[in-house]
């Protein structure tokens, strides 16, 4: 798991330090664990939000604006009580692509 934050952590160098992170690192525990299947279509809001500078970099995106379309994508527990808050990826991956073709 070392490896894995070290790598988070050159691939983002300027990735806020999010709530949800891993003890002692800044890097969200969802980005360097997976689930039994790893299948899962959803990661949390830390997690989307750390990416956010290397996201807009690879994609010409202004920070500011790949992290509002994050916060539209994040969705609240159910029930307002049930789960955790979560961003779809595969949602938000089609709202990155609808914004940059306007581009």
């Amino acid at each position: 798991m070392r490896d894995d934050i070290a790598k988070l952590k050159a691939e983002n160098p300027n990735a806020p330090v999010p709530d949800g992170a891993v003890r002692g690192g800044a890097v969200p525990g969802d980005l360097v664990t997976t689930s039994a299947s790893g299948l899962d279509p959803d990661i949390s809001p830390a997690a989307a939000l750390f990416q956010v500078p290397r996201v807009a970099k690879a994609r010409g995106l202004a920070e500011d604006r790949v992290r509002a379309l994050v916060e539209s994508e994040t969705q609240g527990r159910l029930f307002g009580l049930i789960g955790e808050a979560r961003v779809n990826v595969l949602a938000l991956n089609l709202a990155l692509d609808r914004v940059a073709s306007r581009n």
